[in-house]
């Protein structure tokens, strides 16, 4: 007798060979199916039966008494990895450690250098199914609200965000860099009728962020649309929009997050049905108050960012909310000051669990003020003329927001490091596999 256990996917199920005549299975077929080693591809048939008591695979109800055995791809016998350590939860750590047994533990680098095998854990499997269906909400959302999909180059001739941070090239002999977002040409887009627009596509940043939520390439969800009054209405189209993508998360992935959970516990995230919107100014004041001083015209840090995070969550018992009318100083040189003091800027951040995942605004759409506003900030005009001039033969007011994909799944599940988000992460330190 042999017992194989298979893995497709998320699930797993127990499989049964018995030496018997009547069964058409041999010996030789029992040792065939003991000595094949682990990972390794295999097609079985055979008849689906009741167990005496529930198993420990996936698929607990049924067992498979397996008539034929195939091995297509035999894995080689020694695995960097072994699946079983890489699967483990914290809890059975915990409670070997209490027993005074040692379980081998995977570190992030070893499973990313091996990571076509660490992506066949449940979790990994789990998150990545997730991630889809995030994209899949974005895109559907805003097609419901009469977004247009559009693609932008990502080899474009300066800095769309203005600093340093550029991945440089040569393009045909002319110095070129990597796209750090689709902003001058999603707000090209507007000037050339697209009333609303979106983008799924790589974004890419040349930070030396060795965090746990920084990344030098990564999956941006962009958005730009009009605004026919107020900025507002682009903070309500996020409103609606993540909203709608935690609802369908909640109720559609179930046995997604309790795989994740089952590794890595997290609480559900709490958030409102409409989501709440609070000032910079507000939001300075929140942390002052619990003992936590900012430069008022400055920007957040990420550990001012968790605390306002948590009192946010004490006081309106939600992990997900919107801060607007930041500082003019901490934003891109194409937003749009506020009317009634310039030192304050018509954009936003949006916040999950404490952490920005949204950055967003009203754009400047008048070329004289752009211009000047991008020579302020350091940015050599000449490269982005094309985007400046587009604004010259009539532009509307727009705003819009971005936000990274990966970030989204991080937060959402409450798991500690977006390279878990991340098929093939690229950070400072990695380029490889």
């Amino acid at each position: 007798m042999a017992f194989v256990v298979l893995r497709q996917s998320m699930s797993t199920m127990q499989c049964v060979l018995v030496a018997s005549a009547d069964a058409c299975v041999s010996t030789q077929m029992v040792k065939f199916a003991t000595a094949l080693s682990k990972e390794s591809i295999v097609d079985i048939e055979g008849v689906v039966s009741l167990p005496k008591e529930p198993l420990k695979a996936t698929t607990q109800q049924v067992e498979i008494q397996v008539r034929k055995i195939y091995c297509i791809n035999r894995a080689t016998p020694t695995l960097p990895i072994n699946l079983e350590d890489a699967a483990r939860s914290e809890a059975e750590f915990g409670k070997a450690e209490q027993a005074g047994e040692k379980l081998v533990r995977v570190g992030q680098d070893t499973r990313l250098n091996y990571r076509a095998i660490d992506l066949r854990t449940p979790s990994n499997q789990a998150v990545f199914r997730i991630q889809c269906q995030v994209e899949n909400k974005f895109r559907e959302y805003l097609l419901s609200k009469d977004f247009v999909g559009i693609r932008t180059p990502k080899l474009i001739a300066g800095s769309s965000e203005g600093g340093a941070a550029v991945f440089k090239l040569l393009y045909n002999g002319q110095p070129a860099c990597l796209a750090q977002s689709p902003q001058l040409y999603k707000q090209m887009a507007i000037c050339g009728g697209f009333e609303r627009v979106f983008e799924v596509g790589p974004v890419f940043r040349a930070e030396n962020s060795n965090t746990h939520r920084h990344l030098c390439e990564f999956v941006g969800l962009d958005a730009e649309m009009e605004i026919k009054e107020h900025y507002f209405e682009v903070c309500d189209i996020i409103d609606g929009l993540f909203v709608s993508i935690f609802k369908h998360l909640t109720t559609n992935c179930k046995k997604e997050l309790e795989t994740i959970n089952g590794q890595y516990p997290f609480e559900p995230l709490k958030y409102l049905e409409k989501t709440l919107k609070l000032t910079y100014e507000e939001g300075i004041q929140m942390l002052k108050e619990a003992g936590t001083e900012i430069e008022p015209m400055g920007d957040l840090n990420t550990e001012a960012e968790k605390k306002l995070g948590q009192l946010v969550r004490e006081k309106y018992g939600t992990d997900f909310f919107i801060l607007y009318r930041y500082p003019l100083a901490v934003r891109p040189f194409y937003t749009m000051p506020c009317y009634d003091n310039p030192a304050y800027s018509n954009s936003f951040d949006v916040f999950i669990r404490g952490e920005e995942i949204i950055s967003g605004a009203q754009r400047i759409h008048t070329p004289e003020l752009l211009a000047k506003c991008g020579a302020e900030c350091g940015i050599d005009v000449s490269t982005i003329s094309a985007y400046i001039e587009s604004f010259s033969y009539g532009a509307p007011p727009h705003g819009g927001f971005g936000v990274g994909l990966e970030r989204v799944v991080m937060l959402f599940c409450a798991l500690n490091n977006i390279r878990k988000t991340s098929l093939f992460p690229r950070d400072p330190q990695r380029l490889v596999p």
